[in-house]
């Protein structure tokens, strides 16, 4: 009964937060199935990688560190930040290379993604080890899932905002940013695990995190609303070249975009989904060189020439 309670106890939390963060991303919305492959890493993957490298590593100290107290505290304020928030990194590299991945909010839904899959196999790990009581595993399901979930989610999702500002910078950026991106999710990690390894502490732990996850959420909302002004931006284009009609500019940059009634229903979510990959491809244009930049040209003439012929379809309709 106490597997049964604890997975639901530790899945079901997560998959809402994973689900909020991607519907949040309103915009430039995710592939879902490419956001749970992440969120699946976290929870598989870099969970299996991030047992064995502790597992090394703290081997090692052992013949350095004879205190088994003093040990266990190491790698959990230590070693424990190093090894997993580069193995929930390393997935999130891969994802960087997709397409589909090209600013900064982006980063923020993959990275989340894996921060809540480490998440919740971490959650149910500590569910069934430590919860003797009742009342205990109560306390801690309602610990892990306010505070050690999200803090997985912070911290990866941080690294993954860095990754995505970076993309379409210089070569120097490019380094720099994901390594200051992989550095910040370590110490957001060390510093709740540090905090709450202590009772002393544990109280500023709860503090850091709720500002932690405040100033993520602020972040998050400025990365969306730069979303929606680069659709205006590069769609103010296509509409003084007569492709969009003026009426519609407003629309596909608002929530207004997913009622009833200003274009024909039949095209309306195609039509939608064609004008925002279009800005943002136009976007990816005039910051990619060499055979990427080959590729968004021919993505632009191509969702331009899509867009035409929606249009043109849905006026002989």
């Amino acid at each position: 009964m106490i597997y049964i309670a604890s997975a639901a106890a530790a899945i079901l939390p997560m998959l809402i937060y994973l689900i909020l963060i991607w519907r949040f991303d309103r915009y430039d919305r995710e592939p879902f199935s490419l956001v749970l492959l992440n969120y699946l890493w976290g929870a598989l993957g870099a969970i299996f990688f991030a047992i064995i490298g502790s597992s090394i590593i703290g081997t090692i100290l052992s013949f350095f560190i004879q205190s088994q107290s003093q040990l266990e505290h190491t790698q959990a304020i230590l070693i424990a930040p190093l090894v997993e928030e580069t193995t929930k990194g390393i997935f999130l590299l891969l994802t960087y290379t997709n397409k589909k991945f090209d600013n900064m909010t982006d980063g923020i839904v993959y990275g989340g993604a894996i921060g809540l899959g480490f998440g919740m196999t971490e959650n149910f790990l500590y569910f069934i080890a430590f919860g003797t009581t009742m009342k205990e595993w109560i306390t801690i399901v309602i610990i892990r899932t306010l505070f050690s979930g999200i803090m997985h989610c912070v911290a990866t999702a941080t690294f993954g905002a860095l990754i995505g500002y970076s993309k379409f910078k210089n070569a120097a950026l490019k380094i720099s940013l994901p390594i200051l991106g992989w550095i910040t999710a370590m110490f957001i990690h060390f510093a709740w695990n540090f905090t709450v390894s202590f009772e002393s502490t544990t109280l500023i732990g709860f503090v850091f995190m709720f500002f932690t996850v405040i100033i993520f959420i602020t972040a998050f909302s400025i990365a969306v609303l730069s979303e929606k002004r680069i659709i205006y931006r590069e769609l103010l284009e296509e509409v003084t070249s007569g492709l969009i009609p003026v009426e519609h500019l407003e629309i596909l940059n608002s929530s207004r975009r997913n009622k009833f009634g200003w274009v024909d229903e039949s095209i309306r979510k195609l039509y939608i989904r064609a004008a925002t990959t279009l800005a943002f491809r136009k976007m990816e244009l005039k910051n990619s060189f060499g055979s990427s930049r080959t590729f968004y040209e021919n993505d632009v003439e191509y969702y331009r020439a899509f867009i035409q012929n929606l249009l043109a379809q849905r006026q002989t309709n």
